[in-house]
């Protein structure tokens, strides 16, 4: 018998963010047990770094996994940030969707979701609450509290199981949770290789990590500059729809749309509203609410046939190579290493995005694999390791676009190489909501291209002088082996002395060093 529509919808409910991501984790990056391990180490990083940077602080944090038993870990990761207010705790760590990276700015986090998805993952799995302390400054007065905290998935909010007035030292945030089907790795994707990859493209910070074996590793800062805080920009008329600016005039405080225009988008000037007005007959003096969605449509297409200036970048902060070749150095001691910095570019006509590059060779530079050093790929976004999916990303795609043959390296996959490439942006266009892995835009592929070539060219160079000189090395162990043994045998022949040969051996050997160097020895 037929059902009537009444009684198909009488199961019909809403999700809260919290239900829906409990049903769909991998969602979050939590899918595979190295892998949703690896993510809670980003997500607790990263709110660390950008909050101590904030406040101008260096950032340094310490981790402690210990291992309950097979695939059971309790975490407890402490940072010396500015803290949590006691208000906000459970908001922090309880609240899908809630904080304060909603905004057109260069940040390493944009969704709202890394602590309260790692609270809501340690709970799925294992049933128990979150620990949180907070250390803060209020007025003027360092205070302490302690919270154990459960999510309420039902309401997307905090449930506060105990909560006490508690003494520290200084502000900062420490947090204890739990993780079942989870596990610890050395391998390229795992926790450890996270943290050294995040130490190389954040050398201001410091990170001592103690592992479930009880091994401490400490990675010491290569700097003490605090980035400077990147800035907020305005959206470019070329990287915004229609539904961007339909959304814009229902939530804005103008009385006028072209009052709108000019506060809310970058390179926007009056003489461009009138142009707008003029070409699309548009009355621009009405109300924001007023806008339809035609003509929202008409002024979008009439801004991809405008000439803009590109958009602003004052707002992207990039490593900078001297940074980058601090950072490797100090993780991978390399025998040579080298990094450029692009100016900066758009991908899709206004969305700006600087491309960052380097290469180490030798040292403790590329992987490890059985008893042999092969090449690694490290990717960026925003100073944050891309670990995952490395096939699908437009990092790799271009690099393997490249012939390495040309710049000395015969054999990329077997040679002593790490590759870096950081793109840097306030929209870096990712794949996937795990944000892993980066759209091939064709400006971001050209320009890895063009930026990752220009350091394998400064390693041709300093390949080449090597080879040289080693060959130059070879010839004069030669001459420093077989002229003496020619001078002896030519002076025993003509029956006279052996004449003195060793500052005429000296001069030529040490001229050909020379010459090679590009030095000028004196006669």
């Amino acid at each position: 018998m037929a059902r009537q529509a009444g009684e198909l919808f009488e199961e019909f409910q809403e999700l809260t963010a919290s239900e829906f991501f409990r049903k769909n984790k991998q969602m979050l990056g939590f899918s595979g047990k190295i892998r949703s391990l690896t993510v809670v180490f980003h997500e607790f990083i990263t709110n660390s770094f950008d909050a101590a940077e904030e406040a101008g602080i260096l950032p340094e944090i310490k981790i402690d996994l210990k291992r309950v038993d097979k695939d059971h870990y309790i975490l407890k990761h402490i940072d010396n940030g500015p803290g949590i207010p006691e208000d906000f705790i459970t908001r922090v760590f309880c609240t899908m969707f809630a904080g304060s990276k909603f905004r057109n700015i260069q940040s390493r986090g944009q969704q709202g979701l890394g602590c309260s998805g790692c609270v809501l993952l340690s709970q799925m799995t294992t049933g128990k609450p979150a620990k949180i302390i907070s250390g803060y400054t209020e007025n003027g007065k360092l205070k302490g509290v302690q919270m154990i905290l459960k999510m309420d998935v039902k309401t997307n909010m905090g449930l506060i199981l105990d909560k006490k007035e508690v003494e520290v030292k200084e502000t900062g945030v420490c947090v204890e949770l739990h993780f079942k089907d989870v596990s610890y790795s050395l391998s390229e994707q795992g926790a450890y290789e996270y943290i050294r990859r995040t130490i190389i493209a954040n050398p201001h910070a410091k990170i001592t990590f103690r592992d479930p074996t009880g091994r401490k590793y400490i990675f010491n800062r290569a700097t003490e500059i605090i980035p400077p805080l990147p800035k907020e920009v305005l959206p470019h008329p070329k990287g915004v729809t229609a539904d961007d600016l339909i959304f814009m005039a229902k939530h804005t405080d103008k009385r006028r749309f072209r009052s709108l225009l000019t506060s809310s988008l970058s390179r926007m000037s009056t003489k461009r509203v009138n142009e707008i007005e003029e070409k699309t007959g548009i009355d621009l003096n009405k109300r924001p609410k007023d806008m339809k969605w035609e003509e929202a449509e008409k002024i979008v297409d009439l801004f991809s046939k405008m000439e803009f200036m590109a958009p602003p970048t004052s707002g992207l902060i990039p490593i900078g190579f001297d940074q980058i070749e601090k950072g490797l150095i100090e993780i991978l001691q390399p025998e040579f290493v080298t990094a450029t910095t692009r100016k900066p570019v758009t991908y899709k006509g206004g969305v700006a995005f600087i491309i960052e590059s380097a290469i180490a060779y030798g040292g403790e530079a590329g992987r490890i694999v059985g008893d042999q050093r092969k090449a690694e790929i490290m990717r960026f976004a925003n100073r944050v390791p891309l670990t995952f999916d490395q096939g699908s990303c437009a990092i790799t795609e271009a690099l393997k676009s490249i012939d390495w043959k040309r710049y000395g390296i015969k054999d990329l996959e077997n040679a002593p190489i790490t590759v870096f490439v950081n793109i840097v942006s306030t929209n870096v266009p990712y794949l996937s909501t795990g944000k892993q892995s980066v759209a091939p835009e064709p400006e971001i592929l050209h320009e890895v291209r063009q930026s990752s070539m220009k350091v394998a060219r400064k390693l041709q160079k300093y390949l080449r002088a090597k080879k040289a000189a080693k060959e130059e090395e070879m010839r004069s162990k030669i001459f420093e082996t077989y002229v003496p043994i020619i001078l002896k045998e030519a002076a025993a022949l003509a029956e006279t002395g052996i004449p003195e040969y060793e500052h005429v051996l000296a001069k030529v050997t040490r001229r050909a060093k020379a010459e090679l160097l590009g030095e000028v020895v004196d006669e």
